[in-house]
């Protein structure tokens, strides 16, 4: 189940070169069409048509599937067209909230009741998962850690209401909070609010179910943060994705950036 990014095309790649068919579906508003050229066959979809992508699974004798990619806010409330079962899916989770990671896992259970079990994204691409360790040639200052320290721990309690996976703090104060806009413009405006020296931590959520959805950062994140005179990142290790790790270094060392990766 391909979203947008450049996670599906490595995924793709990735499952082709062990000799295995690809069968994918493309979601309208995120995938990139290029992305034909890795599959073996797609069905276009609206977001919420659940039944359409379990019978074009079916029919291909698919068992095991992935969600990679993400799939922006803006498509959820344009392009969303849910079918009978995501209706009933979401009447069933009543008000206890439509955070990603509960729908992630409502979606998955629906899938496995079609004995269609979700494998976790990375299932071909642990090389992308982030080791511990500093991640940058220039390790944080003392201020720049204590800032990581503190927006660690408000990035946790977001987390817990399964709202946004960003911070933005400087000097202990809260800059920004990550909710439907997403990590690139959490960024922006807690940076631009900060005017330089911003630091941008960016975890997992508190029970996160890490077959999807997992934190994911990359060239574009350092280029941000470089926009907005953005000194320092932190990330969680073994909970995020980077995408192109070297090409990342090099971003950030040009810039000038710190990048921490912290154990859970």
């Amino acid at each position: 189940m391909a979203g947008g990014g450049q996670f599906p095309a490595l995924f793709c790649r990735a499952a082709r070169e062990r000799g295995l068919r690809v069968h994918a579906v493309f979601h309208e508003g995120d995938t990139d069409p290029a992305l034909g050229e890795l599959v073996d066959d797609r069905v276009w979809i609206k977001l919420g048509q659940f039944l359409r992508m379990a019978d074009f699974f079916k029919r291909r004798g698919v068992e095991e599937a992935v969600m990679a990619g993400g799939i922006s806010k803006r498509t959820m409330f344009r392009h969303f067209q849910p079918d009978a079962r995501v209706l009933y899916m979401l009447f069933r989770l009543g008000d206890r909230g439509r955070g990603d990671d509960r729908l992630l896992r409502a979606m998955a259970d629906e899938f496995e009741a079609e004995g269609i079990a979700i494998r976790p994204s990375t299932l071909f691409t642990p090389q992308l998962v982030a080791p511990p360790g500093l991640l940058s040639g220039r390790p944080p200052t003392g201020a720049e850690e204590a800032d990581m320290d503190f927006g660690w721990k408000i990035a946790k309690a977001l987390g817990q209401w399964d709202v946004g996976q960003c911070v933005v703090v400087r000097d202990g104060v809260v800059l920004a909070l990550e909710a439907v806009e997403g990590t690139d413009e959490t960024i922006r405006r807690g940076g631009g609010l900060a005017e330089d020296r911003a630091v941008v931590v960016k975890t997992s959520k508190p029970g996160q179910d890490l077959r999807f959805d997992m934190p994911t950062v990359g060239r574009q994140t350092i280029e941000v943060m470089a926009q907005v005179k953005a000194s320092a990142l932190l990330i969680e290790a073994g909970r995020t994705l980077i995408f192109d790790r070297e090409d990342f270094r090099a971003a950030a060392d040009e810039a000038g950036i710190a990048v921490l990766c912290r154990e859970p």
